[in-house]
């Protein structure tokens, strides 16, 4: 692209906002209408929301919320049974946190033998206040969370995991990759119905798995929904002939259509129940660009051969994060310490750090905090990242360690317990001088946003995780003021080191042949492997902290009475209705959202600072000037300028992925800076091919 044609696509670009900014005030006349209605149908003396909500298309919480008056008159009319409809699980999406603390509040999952509250309402306007975190209760009520869930624990598996025959298909041009063989199907519509026809008649066997690689062919009628997830499902709920939505079968326990906007699996049995498949997305395991089925076959062949060198029944499951799962348990010693397997925490502690343990850091500093022009934007990216902070991880019986009790110790106690593996609840000041980054993440608006307090002499109270609250104590520019209120303490173990190290080494395997492979369609199918393991670890954790599942299902629009009174509406056409709602936690034997918080947390405070031990140097954001940090994605960086960190191909190393000259607009938005961020990787390969 020349500066010509960059122009002329950011004055498309900006047609484009413009657009949105007029259809998103058309759907906020349209909200208003419906509000207004709604209050109508609420001064009717019979009104109820359970039959608004499905006509409005919105959950009992948002009708309530709007009209308070339809509020129910206590919890036993909110929890009346109600009918059951056909409902399908999602499957685990996948894939971290002196004075007297505040007073307690309950986390959002605990165990409680009474009917659950009724849902909180949603406000019409988003409210603009931080989130208060749940704080573990006061005496013996709060120390009992300090225990396992009775009978709940990960263990080895006893059985081998069975292969599912598997079919690559590129909706786009019909081509049909089975083992060795190719073939063309005709999908006039691509319909979920069309795709299975199609695939079974071609393959008379059939196939268990059809791998989408490209085409999206759920984003087909997008133009006549307002959000992607409401055309995703509406495809998966179409009618398909012959078949019906899954329901599940053996050990397999996922079943019905996991509604995701880019990445949806659709699950179907045939009618007389002795076919099961499932429609996939190839972007779950790696980004495809313009790969043929061919070479994302020969990909996960790869994968598979080198997987099986460390793992003699190693499958490779439906998801990255399944699979990841599935390796891991596979490494629970067969004798010695842990071979009664991993007891799961209580829900009560589960719930907490749900609440409490953010995943990725992602910010994005604007002006004054930087330039209104940057003089370049250079992206460092951490290879492998999550590898790099797995040797570690929390084990054991957590113990409570209230502000006393820290308090009491030594100074070589307080430290050895920020070095372990803990989660603490802090209040936290800025100092006075500081001219830098924040350094840790406090509750900002929204249900799951987290932002990172730099102003001098801010003071905040949040949970975060030891490596984050150890920086923040002995970072390299000034230490922080960090009380400490609360917290969990975990023994040292090695859960997941054993799994780490060999999808680390199955991942610098494929790395290598990537790199020297003299075939280029091998080169790019190895290449495509190395990141599937780089999603079998990166997802694997993620599956770990088991957030709260959600259940989906289709009700007839002729019994739209029967719509659960929590369910929120995420679709709806002349027939079905379609609703989601959350169930909260299963009785998952791996969840084990320690871990996760931990390798989050770890990550996190790598970002910031890391040594590279061999060089004798420190790399991370806390090591450019102030006013030069962009911004953070997860595992990258955005600069104004470049730094001589040394990159050996390890994990954690900063890769250099982008460096686009300026002067720049500084981006005030994430499109903006995603635009930005793929113009300075096509410059430097455009740089480094030259």
């Amino acid at each position: 692209m020349d500066a010509q044609s960059y122009n002329a696509a950011l004055t498309e670009l900006r047609t484009v906002r413009d657009t949105i900014k007029r259809a998103r005030a058309e759907l906020a006349k349209l909200e208003a209408d419906r509000d207004q209605r709604i209050a109508q149908l609420a001064a009717y003396e019979k009104a109820k929301a359970e039959r608004i909500a499905p006509a409005a298309g919105l959950s009992v919480a948002d009708i309530v919320a709007r009209a308070p008056v339809l509020a129910p008159d206590s919890l036993a009319v909110a929890n009346a049974p109600q009918p059951a409809p056909a409902e399908h699980n999602q499957a685990a999406a996948a894939a971290e946190q002196t004075p007297a603390a505040p007073a307690p509040a309950m986390p959002p999952t605990p165990a409680q033998p009474a009917a659950p509250p009724v849902p909180a309402a949603e406000p019409t306007a988003p409210s603009q206040a931080p989130r208060t975190l749940p704080s573990i209760p006061d005496g013996d009520s709060g120390d009992a969370w300090f225990t396992h869930t009775r009978g709940l624990a990960s263990t080895r598996p006893n059985f081998t995991q069975q292969a599912r025959s598997t079919v690559f298909l590129d909706t786009t041009t019909g081509v049909l990759v089975h083992r060795s063989q190719t073939h063309h199907l005709d999908l006039a519509d691509q319909s979920a119905a069309q795709i299975l026809t199609a695939v079974f008649h071609t393959i008379p066997e059939g196939a268990e798995r059809i791998y989408i690689t490209a085409g999206d062919p759920w984003h087909r009628d997008t133009d006549r929904y307002p959000y992607l997830r409401d055309a995703v499902a509406a495809w998966l709920n179409a009618p398909t002939p012959g078949w019906r939505t899954d329901t599940g079968r053996g050990r397999d326990r996922m079943a019905g259509h996991f509604v995701h906007a880019r990445h949806p699996v659709g699950r179907y049995q045939s009618e007389n129940g002795e076919q099961h498949v499932e429609i996939r997305s190839v972007g779950e395991w790696f980004d495809v660009d313009g790969d043929d089925p061919h070479i994302v076959r020969d990909a996960f062949v790869l994968l598979w051969q080198a997987l099986r060198r460390h793992w003699s029944d190693a499958v490779i499951m439906g998801s990255p994060s399944q699979t990841g799962r599935d390796l891991w348990t596979r490494t629970i010693p067969a004798r010695g310490q842990h071979a009664d397997g991993f007891p799961v925490l209580s829900e009560e502690l589960r719930g907490l750090l749900h609440a409490t343990a953010g995943q990725g850091r992602n910010e994005l500093l604007t002006p004054p905090q930087v330039p209104d022009q940057l003089p370049q934007l250079i992206e460092y990216d951490r290879t492998f990242a999550y590898a790099k902070h797995t040797w570690k991880s929390p084990v054991g019986t957590p113990r409570r360690i209230t502000t006393h009790t820290f308090a009491n110790w030594s100074e070589k106690e307080q430290m050895r317990a920020l070095f372990g593996c803990g989660h603490w609840h802090i209040r936290v000041t800025v100092p006075d001088a500081w001219n830098h980054i924040g350094l840790l993440p406090a509750p900002a608006p929204g249900e799951r946003a987290w932002h990172y307090p730099a102003e001098p002499g801010a003071t905040f109270t949040t949970w975060a995780g030891g490596p984050e609250v150890h920086t923040a104590l002995a970072n390299p520019l000034m230490p922080w003021k960090v009380e400490i209120l609360d917290g969990i303490l975990w023994e040292d173990g090695k859960p997941l080191d054993e799994w780490a190290r060999k999808l680390k080494e199955t991942w610098t395997n494929l790395s290598a042949q990537a790199h020297f492979q003299g075939d280029a369609q091998q080169a790019r199918a190895a290449h495509l492997a190395s990141r599937a393991v780089r999603a079998i670890l990166l997802y694997g954790i993620g599956s770990f902290a088991q957030r709260p599942r959600m259940v989906t299902g289709t009700t007839p629009r002729s019994t739209e009475r029967e719509v659960p009174r929590d369910a929120e509406i995420i679709g709806f056409d002349d027939e079905l209705i379609t609703w989601q709602r959350p169930t909260g936690f299963s009785r998952d034997p791996n969840a084990h959202p320690e871990w996760a918080a931990a390798v989050w947390s770890g990550a996190r405070a790598a970002l910031l600072t890391q040594r590279h031990r061999d060089e004798g140097v420190h790399a991370g954001a806390l090591h450019t000037p102030p006013g030069s940090v962009v911004a953070f994605r997860t595992d990258a960086l955005y600069l104004t300028q470049p730094q001589n960190w040394p990159y050996q191909r390890q994990p954690g190393d900063y890769l250099l992925r982008g460096h686009l000259t300026g002067p720049l607009t500084a981006p005030t938005n994430e499109e903006e800076l995603l635009t930005l961020r793929d113009a300075g990787r096509a410059a430097l390969t455009a740089g480094q091919e030259a």
